[in-house]
């Protein structure tokens, strides 16, 4: 087992994951962008710019205290990271208005990444229980903003292939945050926060 958790916290992994990540995300930037310099929507430039630190804090994160080296932990991260990478710009939304979500989404998930900072993860990991910031309120609150944000996505881009990027997204989000949450209460001082913070996503509802 010893040497399974030193293998997934070595460089090695560290380096393969990091290119596999700015790969997929090189990708998704330049739709973005590619869209953004011809329709100017400044929607589409912030969620590409709320990615953009997503992949910087995950490529710079600071190595794990403990790491998960369950299977279906790491299938999941995996999944529930890269799927959001596929959203693609769309001629068309049931609901355009909803743009302006992304806009309150995307400030929100760069507050919560500057918020957990070098501490950033995509498998579940302990490397500093975060008490602080948008952590005060809510226990994700960078999922918190991913939910705002694509929601808005998908309403004023809308597509069966957004659609679908979506529902897998979402799903995802919901197991991680109950796997990720199993591995944190391995440690006495995160089952102290879960008793502060009593709420996952929203104040006073979930």
């Amino acid at each position: 087992m010893s040497k399974v958790v030193g293998f997934l916290k070595s460089r090695a992994v560290h380096i393969f994951s990091s290119l596999f990540l700015g790969s997929v995300y090189i990708l998704f930037a330049y739709a973005h962008l590619l869209k953004f310099s011809s329709n100017h929507e400044i929607t589409l430039l912030l969620f590409g710019l709320s990615e953009t630190l997503l992949v910087f804090l995950y490529i710079f994160r600071t190595k794990p205290n403990t790491i998960s080296v369950h299977f279906f932990d790491w299938l999941i991260a995996i999944v529930g990271t890269f799927a959001p990478l596929f959203f693609r710009p769309a001629e068309w939304g049931v609901i355009p208005v909803a743009k302006y979500a992304i806009i309150v989404g995307a400030i929100f998930q760069m507050i919560s990444l500057l918020s957990l900072n070098r501490s950033f993860a995509l498998v579940a990991a302990n490397r500093v229980v975060k008490t602080q910031w948008m952590y005060s309120f809510v226990r994700h609150p960078i999922y918190a903003s991913y939910c705002i944000t694509f929601l808005g996505y998908i309403l004023s881009n809308t597509n069966v292939e957004n659609g679908v990027v979506y529902i897998v997204s979402m799903t995802f989000l919901f197991i991680r945050i109950i796997r990720e949450e199993k591995h944190l209460a391995l440690d006495p001082l995160y089952r102290e926060y879960q008793l502060k913070v009593r709420y996952r996503l929203i104040p006073f509802v979930i």
